[in-house]
């Protein structure tokens, strides 16, 4: 079967060139075909959207588009609806996560989407979000409104399913004329919900488009570049450098670079009671998605002194993940990805010969837990369900520990007592992380955190501001003034 990829209003299928990619996964495959734009097709798409955003989304009142986005998530979440089966079967071949894997995370990352969690974007982001509609009065005097650019482009990477509507649906809240370029490693997921909001509101469809171009090809690349006022860009370092560097001074360029997550366990939750449950818990933030998120764990820092020492810990966790690799086997590993494990594992077997360290797994076994009883800093893993856990004697031992990664650090999952809690958030604060969140929680983000310590809407919009002075001014000439 071949899936076509994309939403692009106002072009047909048959005037577009399409590049067919096979992926294959659990004995099945699936042929992918990707728009291909040339330069024409590329500015003149650029310029339906901006367009359309003008004539259509910037007249429409936010509860309109939060509506529309509302329903086509209410579809996405019924199983029995026809989008959502074609999810369950392409989606674990396209990306090789598991049936159920892609299954619960569909469900867990599109309930972040419904009515109420949209509102929550916006109030997170605006004291009044009718902002967005018309003036509103500023609390310093005179009148605010916020617009959104007229064309946003959001550059996605990676293969986690469904990641990328988090950034569109920020576009569309904030009313901007919006045109994303698909991951190659998940091509699929974007362009189905910008259908099916085509679907439930015509006039909001004109304004979004759905693309792809393979990186670095310069005739569409270059057109979507120039054309947008804004773009968000998801990606390695050196993948933001280059792409920075191609965009005028003028535009807004707002990078999403890779990060690495982390766990900071307190004695405290260390009892023959809570220690296996948040083993359980720590071991799924691993194993969903592979850590392949930005947010996902890759060391834990656990404090000695509890009932249930760090070594027993390890145990637990290597427990855990061995009963999820039965449940959710790994996905087939491309082969960079099988030698950075096996590297990492290298690493690891030489480490325990000092007898300070303790690997608990086999080579053929799917994940790897090293539980190291000397105090390090903060260190990668090789992905893919390995994890390095290392004793402290105290849980303020590691801000420190993970200073050095400091441009890298986005998320800390802490299981710790309230004033422990507030005590080490300070100081991770202090080193860069700007999100704490639960063992268990860390791959899994409420509706409007604040990414990499930013705002979801409010850096994509500009203020018009009508200052004071302006307003009473206009009084003077007020046709009722004598």
């Amino acid at each position: 079967m071949i899936e076509y990829a994309g939403h692009l209003p106002g072009l047909t299928r048959e005037e577009l060139r399409w590049r067919h990619v096979r992926h294959s996964a659990w004995g099945e495959t699936v042929e992918i075909a990707l728009p291909e734009l040339d330069e024409a097709q590329a500015q003149a798409l650029c310029e339906r959207v901006r367009s359309s955003a003008r004539a259509r989304i910037r007249r429409m009142e936010v509860a309109r588009i939060v509506g529309a986005i509302d329903e086509a998530i209410a579809r996405l979440l019924d199983r029995q609806h026809p989008l959502r089966r074609k999810a369950e079967q392409l989606l674990p071949i396209v990306t090789g996560y598991d049936r159920e894997t892609v299954r619960l995370g569909l469900t867990s990352y599109l309930k972040t989407f419904r009515r109420p969690q949209l509102l929550r974007f916006l109030a997170e982001d605006f004291a009044n979000p009718g902002m967005l509609d018309a003036f509103q009065p500023a609390a310093k005097g005179g009148f605010l409104r916020a617009r959104g650019p007229d064309l946003l482009l959001h550059v996605w990477a990676g293969n986690v399913p469904a990641l990328p509507l988090w950034s569109l649906i920020c576009g569309l809240l904030v009313k901007a004329g919006t045109v994303g370029k698909l991951a190659s490693a998940e091509p699929l997921m974007a362009g189905w919900f910008a259908g099916l909001v085509a679907e439930i509101d015509p006039e909001l469809g004109e304004c979004l488009a759905i693309v792809w171009w393979k990186g670095g090809e310069e005739a569409g690349e270059a057109a979507f570049l120039r054309a947008a006022d804004t773009v968000m860009a998801y990606g390695g370092n050196a993948t933001l450098a280059t792409l920075r560097a191609k965009l005028p001074i003028t535009t807004r360029f707002l990078p999403h670079g890779h990060k690495i997550g982390f766990g900071a366990i307190s004695r405290a939750a260390l009892d023959s009671r809570k220690a296996p449950a948040l083993a359980r818990l720590a071991a799924q933030d691993v194993v969903r998605y592979e850590q392949q998120g930005c947010y996902s764990p890759q060391l834990l820092f656990v404090e000695r002194g509890g009932m249930v020492a760090p070594r027993e810990f390890a145990r637990y966790l290597a427990h855990e993940l061995a009963a999820l690799a039965r449940r959710h086997p790994r996905r087939q590993l491309s082969p960079e990805e099988a030698a950075s494990i096996a590297s990492w594992r290298a690493a690891q077997e030489l480490r325990t010969l000092d007898g300070m360290s303790e690997l608990l797994s086999e080579p053929a076994d799917s994940w790897a837990v090293i539980h190291v009883e000397a105090v390090e800093a903060l260190s990668p893993s090789g992905l893919n369900r390995t994890l390095k856990l290392v004793s402290v004697d105290s849980l303020d031992e590691v801000p420190a520990l993970v200073a050095p990664y400091r441009s890298f650090l986005q998320t800390a999952g802490i299981a710790a007592p309230p004033a422990e809690l507030f005590r080490l958030a300070a100081r991770l604060g202090e080193v860069g992380i700007s999100r704490i969140t639960a063992i268990g929680r860390m791959t899994a983000p409420e509706a409007g955190w604040h990414h990499d310590g930013r705002f979801s809407l409010l850096d994509l919009v500009t203020m018009t501001e009508i200052e004071h002075s302006a307003e009473a001014a206009a009084e003077g000439f007020a046709p009722y003034v004598d």
